[in-house]
């Protein structure tokens, strides 16, 4: 029986390098249909977030401040660092699974990075995970 967030979180997920651009990104999101890509520094620590929420709320100020046709540029010069989150809740991966689901619930979150006591990222928690468990339990 699953019970602690390593025995349900993505190992090893897709994550971005603080430096590298929206475009990035957006190609990362768009080809490996996730919606949350945690974002580390050069030695793999986790400093940050960025969601298809957060990427949507940014294309849409480029395309209004700039036009569509200027989207694609512009991507290429945003950092992800310069968009974002840095106010998130990440876990380790003993946490209770049952703790964790209920934050979920309790926060409307979508997503739980996943960091050793180094606060190296080395996973992923997100709602679709609890979703696929109860859809197996139900079945």
């Amino acid at each position: 029986m699953l019970q602690t967030v390593s025995d349900l979180m993505t190992h090893k997920p897709y994550s971005v390098n603080q430096d590298q651009s929206l475009r990035d990104a957006h190609d990362l999101m768009r080809t490996k249909n996730v919606r949350h890509i945690p974002v580390t520094n050069e030695q793999g620590f986790l400093c940050g977030m960025l969601t298809q929420k957060i990427m949507i709320a940014e294309v849409m100020r480029i395309i209004a401040t700039y036009g569509p046709t200027a989207l694609e540029r512009k991507e290429k010069h945003t950092l992800v660092s310069d968009i974002m989150a840095t106010d998130f809740v990440c876990i380790g991966p003993e946490e209770n699974l049952s703790k964790v689901a209920q934050f979920f619930v309790d926060n409307r979150h979508g997503c739980m990075p996943v960091t050793n006591v180094q606060k190296e990222l080395i996973g992923i928690l997100t709602s679709s995970d609890f979703v696929r468990l109860a859809a197996a339990l139900l079945s």
